[in-house]
C-alpha cells in the first residue's frame, strides 16, 4: 500500500510542487510525479511514509487555493471488502481480530484496517463513516487493496484499464456536486415582548403574510416564561426560507421602534444548543471570528453558568445593521446545521459498521436525536451539557440495584436504585419548594425519594429511584450532573462509581463465570 491517490490539484500545480511538499514534510517517495488533470499519482518508498503522507497532507496542505486530498491509490478490481479507518479518538478500545487490527503510526488518532464479510457491507461503511463526527473527531474512510480480489478481473462491462476507480473524488475529471437535500432544523430566536403584537399584526394578518412570503411556520412562544422580557420564536423552513422570516421579523421590530421611540438598539438574539456551540465557535474563536468580520457584526454567546438542566440552548446576539445581521445568521445557522448533519449521522452509525468496537458501551450514541431544543429530544446529544459522559469527580458514589420481579408482556422492567450521594448536596438536589427534583422526576419518568438521614452527622444520603431501567438510568446521569454542576467535586477529579447489584442467587454463578472470567471480563 505504498501508491498514493492526491486528488483536489489545481491546474496550475506541477511536479516541482509536489516535490517541495514532500521534501517540505519529509515524505520520501520512490518515483516521479505523475500528475493528470486534477489528480495525481506517487509512489512512497515504504506504506510509513505512505501513512505519514496521508496524515500530515490530506485536507491540511494547500496547493495554488486548493486543499490537497490524500489516500491509498487502489485498481477499481482491487476497491473489495477492505477499509481503513482513520483520525479515530485515541482512547477507544478495540477487539483485535483477523478481519480487524490496528495500524501502528506515529499520529495521535489511531488508524484500523478493516476487512468485511461483502463488498456491500464495505460500500455501507464508508458511505456512513466517512466524514461522520465521532466525539468531535471526523472520521476518514478510504479503500486499500484486497489482494483476495485481485483475481476476479476487471468488471463486466467495461475494458480492463478504462473501468471507473469507484465513486468520483474531490478534484477528479468529471466529477459532479451530488445534491443533498437540506437539513430541515428551526431556526429559533429571543424577540423583545413588546414587539410581540406588532409581529403578530391585527387579528393575525402580519405573521400570516410572513409565513405565506417565506413557506415557512412560525410559532410564537408567547404563553412561555410568563411577565419575561422577551419570548421565543421558532421558524420551521428551509434554511432561505428562516433567513427570510428572520429578516422580516427584525425589520418589523425596527419600525415598531422608532414608532414608539424605542431607543435602545435591538439585537438579533439565535438559540441555539449547548453542543453545537464549540463548533461554532471553532479553534481559538476563528470561526466566529471570521463571520463577524465577514459580515461587520459584532458576536456575542452567553455563558454556560446560564444553561440549566432544562435549558441546554445558549443564546447567540449579533449585534449591527439589519443587513449584517441577516448575513450573519445565515452564516451561524450553516456551521449549527452541519453540526447537526454530522450529530445525526454519528447517531445513525450501526456498532457493526466498524466491527471491534462497541460503540453503546462507550455511550456516544443516545437513544434520542439532537436537536435545536427540548421539545425535539428527550435526551441530550453527545457531549451535551449534564450528559453522563462529562462525569469529572473523584468520590465514590454507592449505588445499589434491587431488581424488581421479572415484567410482564406489555410492562417495562422496572427496578429500584439506592444512589449515595454527600449529604450536603441534598438541598441542591431538591430546589427551591422541591421544584428540582420534581423536574427531574417528570424528566427521567421515574420516582425520585431522599430518604430520611441515618445517624447524627451523616456524610452520605440515601436517594432511592424507581421506575424502568433507562429512566432510572436517566435520572442518575442528571444527578451526577448536578452535582458536578454545583461543583460538590473538583473538576479534575476522576469519576469512580461503585455499584451493588442484587441479583437473584440462582444467577450469581452465571454472573461470576467459570473461573470468575465472566467477570473479570467485564
Amino acid at each position: 500500500m505504498n501508491k498514493l491517490y492526491i486528488g483536489n490539484v489545481s491546474a496550475e500545480a506541477s511536479e516541482e510542487d509536489f516535490e517541495t511538499i514532500f521534501e517540505q514534510w519529509k515524505i520520501p517517495h520512490s518515483g516521479p510525479f505523475l500528475l493528470k488533470t486534477g489528480y495525481a499519482f506517487v509512489d512512497c518508498l515504504d506504506e510509513k511514509a505512505a501513512m505519514k503522507a496521508i496524515d500530515v497532507l490530506s485536507g491540511k496542505v494547500e496547493l495554488h487555493g486548493k486543499l490537497l486530498e490524500v489516500e491509498h491509490s487502489v485498481p477499481k478490481r482491487q476497491r473489495n471488502c477492505k477499509l481503513q479507518i482513520r483520525n479515530i479518538p485515541p482512547h477507544m478500545q478495540w477487539e483485535v481480530s483477523a478481519n480487524c487490527f490496528q495500524v501502528n503510526t506515529d499520529t495521535e488518532t489511531a488508524v484500523v484496517n478493516v476487512r468485511y464479510a461483502a463488498k456491500d457491507q464495505a460500500r455501507l461503511a464508508m458511505e456512513k463513516l466517512n466524514g461522520s463526527m465521532m466525539e468531535n473527531y471526523a472520521l476518514k474512510v478510504s479503500y486499500i487493496p484486497d489482494e483476495t480480489a485481485s483475481a476476479e478481473g476487471p468488471p463486466a462491462g467495461g475494458r480492463r484499464g478504462f473501468g471507473a476507480r469507484g465513486p468520483p473524488r474531490a478534484g477528479s475529471p468529471g466529477l459532479g456536486a451530488r445534491p443533498k437535500d437540506p437539513i430541515i432544523i428551526p431556526l429559533r430566536i429571543m424577540v423583545p415582548t413588546q414587539f410581540v403584537g406588532a409581529i403578530i399584526g391585527k387579528e393575525g394578518n402580519t405573521i400570516r403574510n410572513i409565513t405565506k412570503q417565506t413557506h415557512s411556520k412560525i410559532d410564537i412562544h408567547r404563553k412561555e416564561n410568563a411577565g419575561a422580557a422577551e419570548k421565543p420564536i421558532t421558524i420551521h423552513s428551509t434554511p432561505e426560507g428562516c433567513s427570510s422570516a428572520c429578516t422580516t421579523i427584525m425589520e418589523i421590530m425596527q419600525k415598531e421602534a422608532a414608532e414608539t421611540k424605542f431607543t435602545e438598539e435591538i439585537p438579533l438574539k439565535i438559540l441555539a444548543h449547548n453542543n453545537f456551540v464549540g463548533r461554532l465557535i471553532g479553534k481559538e474563536g476563528r470561526n466566529l471570528k471570521k463571520i463577524e468580520q465577514d459580515t461587520g457584526t459584532k458576536i456575542t454567546i452567553s455563558s454556560l453558568q446560564d444553561l440549566t438542566l432544562y435549558n441546554p440552548e445558549r443564546t447567540i446576539t449579533v449585534t449591527g445593521p439589519i443587513e449584517a445581521c441577516a448575513r450573519a445568521e445565515e452564516e451561524v445557522m450553516k456551521k449549527i446545521r452541519e453540526s447537526y448533519e454530522s450529530d445525526m449521522a454519528a447517531m445513525n452509525l450501526q456498532s457493526n459498521l466498524i466491527p471491534g468496537l462497541n460503540l453503546n458501551a462507550l455511550g456516544l450514541f443516545p437513544s434520542g436525536a439532537p436537536g435545536m431544543g427540548p421539545s425535539m429530544s428527550s435526551v441530550p446529544p453527545p457531549g451535551a451539557h449534564g450528559g453522563c459522559s462529562s462525569f469529572g469527580v473523584s468520590h465514590t458514589l454507592l449505588t445499589e440495584f434491587s431488581g424488581s420481579a421479572p415484567h410482564t408482556q406489555g410492562h417495562p422492567e422496572s427496578e429500584t436504585v439506592h444512589l449515595f450521594i454527600p449529604a450536603l448536596a441534598v438541598g441542591a438536589i431538591i430546589g427551591k419548594q422541591g421544584q428540582h427534583i420534581k423536574q427531574l422526576s417528570h424528566f427521567a419518568g421515574a420516582s425520585i425519594k431522599i430518604a430520611p438521614a441515618e445517624g447524627a452527622d451523616p456524610k452520605l444520603r440515601k436517594v432511592i429511584i424507581s421506575g424502568p431501567p433507562e429512566a432510572q438510568f436517566k435520572a442518575q446521569c442528571r444527578l451526577f450532573g448536578k452535582l458536578k454542576e454545583e461543583n460538590f467535586f473538583g473538576p479534575k477529579e476522576e469519576v469512580k462509581l461503585e455499584a451493588h447489584i442484587k441479583v437473584p442467587s440462582f444467577a450469581a454463578g452465571r454472573v461470576i463465570g467459570k473461573g470468575g472470567k465472566t467477570v473479570n471480563e467485564d
